[in-house]
């Protein structure tokens, strides 16, 4: 079993790696009551399993998917709460991928204005991101992540055999965000030079080993951590970790929500990153072509350019722009980005 404490002000709590059960999710629920806030593939997969917590708290099933991340659902699950009757003690627990970490944080932060949250991520993209930092939100029709809240989990409870039962495309959307934490290492702090191990166990993280994902999965907490124990609430260095993010939310606008995953998104988002950065000056060829190398080794669905009008005004509309420009995150030499305010691209 691997501890890692992240501490963050004004808290600190610990990420676990190794098997989840019921009854360890249940230890860190404090309070008498619970609310399970739980995907619905892994619900179906995992009923037996995560079947104790039926008899201990109320379950609210999610369906799968970044569109149910919205404010119907948000509502649910605060009438479930209502109706289970947490208290100030009691905790909310998200069992599931991104969507469901974010909306049931969300959840909790605003209920009784913030209550304790369990992360359980079941997804790679989950475990290596969106389960630690506190970030926590809800879609809207004006963009991602518009409406939400910084709420720090209580613990982040990590079970890489929950990743077996990841179909393709979810596997590679986790593997997404990966490869952006391997083009960041350097500004974060790190090193652990992630761009050797994955270039050196490509095929061994494709085949989903245990014991690789694990250290994989662990590196890249640990440079999320590094970022956000000193920029909490993004104020500056915490910008960093949206490198890709600024066209793939565009992808995901342009796309409702429906065709490609979030890591897909923002797979292209560092490929189109890579290109601006080429066209500026910013990094040389030799670099942006090795970039490119590494990201073919895993497969990345190939995603199709739209209307360039369309996709700018998705990016001003980004909550990360200001003043009609549109920030990027952009490298600038072999693991490492700086943001860059742009108005013509």
């Amino acid at each position: 079993m691997i501890n890692v404490q992240i501490n963050e002000k004004p808290k600190s709590y610990p990420i676990i790696f190794g098997g989840v059960s019921a009854e360890k999710i249940l230890s860190f629920a404090d309070g008498y009551k619970s609310l399970a806030v739980i995907s619905e593939k892994v619900y179906k997969l995992y009923k037996q399993k995560l079947s104790p917590l039926e008899n201990a708290c109320r379950i609210f099933i999610l369906k799968d998917g970044e569109k149910e991340k919205n404010f119907k659902n948000y509502k649910k699950i605060l009438d479930a709460a209502m109706k289970t009757g947490l208290s100030r003690k009691d905790a909310i627990i998200a069992i599931g991928g991104g969507a469901a970490g974010d909306l049931a944080g969300f959840a909790a932060a605003v209920y009784m204005r913030g209550i304790d949250l369990i992360q359980v991520p079941t997804t790679l993209l989950a475990c290596v991101d969106s389960s630690v930092g506190g970030k926590t939100a809800v879609n809207t029709d004006y963009g991602k992540n518009l409406i939400g809240a910084f709420h720090q989990p209580k613990a982040v409870l990590i079970d890489v055999d929950f990743l077996t039962t990841l179909d393709d495309k979810q596997f590679k959307t986790g593997l997404g965000e990966v490869v952006k934490y391997a083009f960041i290492e350097k500004s974060c702090g790190g090193e652990y030079h992630l761009i050797n191990f994955l270039n050196e166990n490509s095929e061994k993280i494709l085949r989903r080993d245990p014991k690789i994902l694990t250290q994989l999965i662990e590196i890249c907490i640990k440079l999320k951590a590094a970022v956000v124990q000193r920029d909490e609430k993004e104020s500056g260095l915490r910008r960093i970790l949206n490198l890709g993010h600024t066209y793939g939310h565009a992808i995901e606008k342009e796309t409702r929500y429906k065709k490609y995953t979030h890591g897909e998104a923002v797979a292209a988002g560092i490929k189109y990153a890579f290109k601006l950065a080429l066209q500026k000056g910013l990094i040389d060829k030799d670099y942006a072509f090795f970039a490119d190398d590494l990201m073919n080794k895993f497969g990345f669905c190939e995603i199709p350019e739209f209307p360039a009008k369309r996709m700018i005004a998705h990016m001003k509309g980004d909550k990360k722009s200001s003043g009609g420009k549109i920030t990027f995150i952009l490298p600038v030499g072999c693991a490492e980005v700086e943001a860059f305010e742009i108005d013509d691209v």
